[in-house]
């Protein structure tokens, strides 16, 4: 049985329960956590909104497009309520994650920036977008907070905790890490990566029972570092897929070790989604579902996820976005706005 096959049998089955949207099981609510997969073509943004109305954007996506990266984000922050970003975290300073600062700073307030200190890298777009985000940060006179790993972030209603910044990372396994990883044997020795990939500012955020996690474009050889020979992240329920997946990341030591329900990919239209990472994640035990904000042209029809988990198929950029409303029980639901249809994911067992 295909990938494909097996997520439309899930969805059947799924479909059959009187939980399967969130309208029939979570009325109203006013103690959930919101997350904004924004589709910034194939870049980053990510908004979390806590039940207390504080925010954390990971990333800004790209510049240009007359502002439509910005504009996106600032409609995900209306549907949440806010009219203010209270923190954006930029993983790292290539243009598809930082670019989109000037653009932002124009359209909404922001109270603090993080990062992961200097850029290092020499590719004339990377310094260009990193310029932009120092002049643009500096003429608003905005904090800006540096990342170590192991801090936990200022984020009042959840527990965001640094795991990767500047190419180092957690020393000391999370609480629900510090096994031995048997996937490290499935997964190749890559020399080390030297761009800003590789610096990605990665966080665990654990909200109630229920833990995501986020590692930017964290590279395969630093995911070897943190997963082998030792797990130091444990499991958690949503995998935000790193680097749009991309086959420069998402190794099986990282990926099947970490045994994510869901894993939400943000890659685009033309970028992103390789079949090796599609394959990839579709393997890893305990999956039940990945969604993609793009039908990716690589996975083809062995590899892509069933239309019904895609935010946006092929056609004119609608800009559609995939929407996880997080309870603290540990249960959640997931709203992919093309088909306006919501999946409800009952809480795990206790681990």
């Amino acid at each position: 049985m295909t990938w494909k096959n097996r997520l439309c049998r899930a969805a059947l089955i799924a479909s059959l329960i009187p939980s399967f949207t969130l309208a029939q099981s979570h009325k109203g609510g006013g103690g959930d956590l919101k997350v904004y997969l924004v589709d910034v073509e194939g870049g980053q943004a990510t908004l979390f909104v806590t039940p207390a109305g504080k925010s954390l954007l990971v990333d800004t996506g790209w510049p240009g497009n007359d502002s439509r990266d910005a504009d996106r984000i600032v409609d995900a922050a209306k549907a949440a309520g806010i009219a203010k970003i209270d923190y954006v975290l930029l993983t790292h300073y290539h243009v598809d994650h930082t670019g989109g600062v000037p653009q932002l700073l124009a359209k909404i307030p922001v109270g603090a920036f993080i990062d992961h200190g200097p850029n290092r890298e020499e590719d004339a777009g990377t310094q260009r977008a990193y310029t932009a985000y120092e002049k643009s940060i500096a003429a608003q006179k905005l904090t800006r907070i540096t990342a170590k790993p192991g801090d936990v972030l200022p984020i009042v209603g959840m527990k965001a905790t640094v795991i990767s910044s500047d190419g180092e990372l957690i020393d000391k396994p999370l609480a629900r890490g510090g096994q031995e990883n048997p996937y490290c044997k499935e997964s190749e020795v890559r020399p080390p990566d030297t761009t800003e990939n590789s610096r990605s500012v990665g966080i665990e955020i654990v909200f109630g029972k229920l833990t995501l996690i986020d590692l930017g474009d964290l590279t395969w050889d630093k995911e070897m570092q943190l997963m082998c020979p030792i797990n130091k992240i444990g499991s958690v329920d949503v995998l935000i897929v790193s680097h749009h997946g991309m086959f420069m990341s998402s190794s099986p030591a990282y990926v099947k070790a970490i045994g994510a329900r869901v894993a939400l990919m943000d890659n685009g239209a033309k970028k992103g989604g390789s079949a090796p990472a599609l394959k990839t994640i579709a393997s890893a035990p305990g999956l039940e579902t990945l969604w993609q904000l793009h039908i990716s042209p690589e996975g083809g029809t062995e590899w892509n996820t069933a239309d019904d988990y895609i935010a946006n198929l092929d056609g004119p950029d609608t800009g559609h976005s995939l929407e996880l409303t997080g309870h603290g029980d540990g249960s959640f639901d997931i709203l992919n706005t093309r088909t306006q249809t919501t999946r409800h994911y009952a809480a795990r067992l206790p681990r």
